[in-house]
């Protein structure tokens, strides 16, 4: 009875201890951790996103209490940007356009690599987001791509955060007006757009899908359809049927098969089946798909759809 006791009366003291000791590790290895500024400093291999997070007046901002998601483009790869890119950037009169580069590569919040590989996009500190894939390699192994750029080390765990390294630098998307524009394709589109006065809400920061008619698509309307849709007195009308084009946030072309229809910003819903391995929306074919915005997801179709 006395040597259980004895017992009792150790172990009553060594628990405490014990728990303190425990809670001390843990509290020191918390201590130990970097903010992700420090950490990348004491990396030795992110010199270049230093210098231009400290150019861009960042620094403070990522040393604060966050959290924040880091997809930090080493300096190998920000070599990779044309010569004389980086040092332009870092000029005083390129700060807005540097920090809103950095910030691209920024989300809020604290993703592990485990629950970025579950979604399509991150919202960024910029504004926009950036696309997740997981892809596979050549090796059978898969990557985890963030803007095409792929993931080389994942989960440096920081204490305001996490760093996930990359091995290019990812550049913010002219949105989906411009975008439209760099192709070449859509003149008739973006001028009804603009007789609507759609422009505006196309280049706004709400994300948008589009499915965007050609030229061609819109040439096979009946003669002098298109003349007469841009007349001031049809803008509602034309409105309405740009709309009918137009869905609440990004769908990519995955999501979309998946649906029977989409409800557009018209107020109907449009159609969507796939026959042969051929996805249409109402009676148009979609030609090609996921061409990606800074507000949106645009997909192609050979005709013009109406309400």
């Amino acid at each position: 009875m006395k040597k259980i006791l004895t017992l009792a009366l150790i172990a009553g003291l060594v628990a405490p201890l014990v728990h303190s000791a425990v809670h001390a590790d843990a509290k020191t290895t918390a201590e130990s951790r970097k903010d992700v500024v420090d950490t990348a400093v004491g990396a030795g291999s992110f010199k270049t996103l230093v210098a231009a997070a400290q150019a861009a007046g960042l620094v403070e901002t990522l040393k604060g209490p966050g959290p924040f998601t880091v997809f930090a483009p080493s300096d190998e790869a920000f070599a990779k940007l044309p010569k004389g890119t980086v040092e332009g950037l870092l000029k005083p009169e390129n700060k807005q356009q540097l920090a809103d580069l950095l910030t691209y590569h920024v989300v809020p919040g604290k993703v592990m690599s485990k629950d970025a590989v579950k979604v399509d996009f991150a919202g960024t500190v910029q504004g926009q987001a950036l696309r997740l894939q997981v892809v596979e390699r050549g090796d059978k192994q898969t990557a985890l791509q963030v803007d095409g750029a792929t993931v080389v080390k994942a989960d440096i765990d920081c204490s305001n955060g996490v760093i996930h390294v990359i091995d290019a630098v990812v550049m913010p998307r002219k949105n989906i007006v411009e975008t439209a524009a760099g192709a070449g394709t859509f003149g008739t589109l973006l001028a009804a757009a603009k007789a609507a006065g759609l422009v505006d809400a196309l280049s706004g920061q709400d994300a948008l899908t589009v499915f965007a008619p050609t030229d061609a698509a819109f040439a096979k309307l009946p003669a002098g359809t298109v003349e007469e849709l841009l007349k001031p007195e049809n803008k509602e009308r034309l409105a309405g049927i740009l709309k009918y084009h137009v869905v609440a946030g990004r769908k990519l072309a995955k999501d979309v098969v998946g649906l029977k229809e989409v409800a557009t910003l018209q107020g109907k819903s449009a159609a969507i089946q796939v026959v042969d391995g051929v996805a249409k929306i109402d009676k148009a074919t979609i030609t090609s798909t996921d061409i990606l915005a800074g507000n949106g997801v645009i997909h192609v179709i050979d005709s013009v759809i109406l309400p």
